[in-house]
């Protein structure tokens, strides 16, 4: 049974471009923790990216909040990341979830401390291609740029030699 919990940066980006299904689609469980969730659901803006789809997806049931237990931990290292990538990191230990859905480099490299086994929202994107989810992964990630989403050069074109899309 295939786990992910994800920080909320993929989250807004997978809905951005209307992809936040491929989450439950590809994962038998899918995980946010609650300062994840709080920090989708504080948005002012009810047009934002995700608040409406992620609020809708627990409603479902098809994503679930974790508590995380180890407070003291996300505490002591809180001022080097945000909350919710704490969370997010602390929470995929201890569920010992098969994946942490990260985009941010620094959260990525803490993960990798914890020896967390990592993906990104590309990298979400890649498997759904190859799950026969989506046909092309370039037009999802040049949207995400024209939105101001970071993918390096030389990421967008290794992906894109990758995927057979150059």
């Amino acid at each position: 049974m295939a786990r992910i919990i994800s920080n909320t940066s993929p989250l807004i980006a997978l809905s951005k471009i209307h992809q936040l299904h491929l989450l439950w689609e590809l994962y038998d469980q899918v995980f946010i923790s609650e300062a994840v969730y709080q920090e989708i659901m504080a948005s002012a803006d009810e047009q934002s990216s995700g608040k409406a789809e992620v609020d809708q997806a627990v409603q479902d049931k098809n994503i679930n909040i974790y508590k995380v237990q180890d407070q003291l931990l996300v505490n002591s290292l809180y001022g080097k990341l945000h909350k919710g990538e704490l969370e997010t990191i602390v929470g995929g230990r201890e569920l010992n979830a098969d994946f942490v859905l990260i985009d941010e480099k620094a959260a990525r490299q803490t993960a990798k401390n914890f020896f967390l086994t990592i993906i990104g929202s590309i990298g979400i994107l890649r498997i759904a291609k190859r799950e026969g989810k989506i046909e092309y992964v370039k037009p999802y990630m040049d949207f995400l740029i024209a939105e101001g989403y970071r993918i390096s050069q030389p990421i967008y074109h290794m992906v894109l030699e990758a995927e057979k899309e150059l």
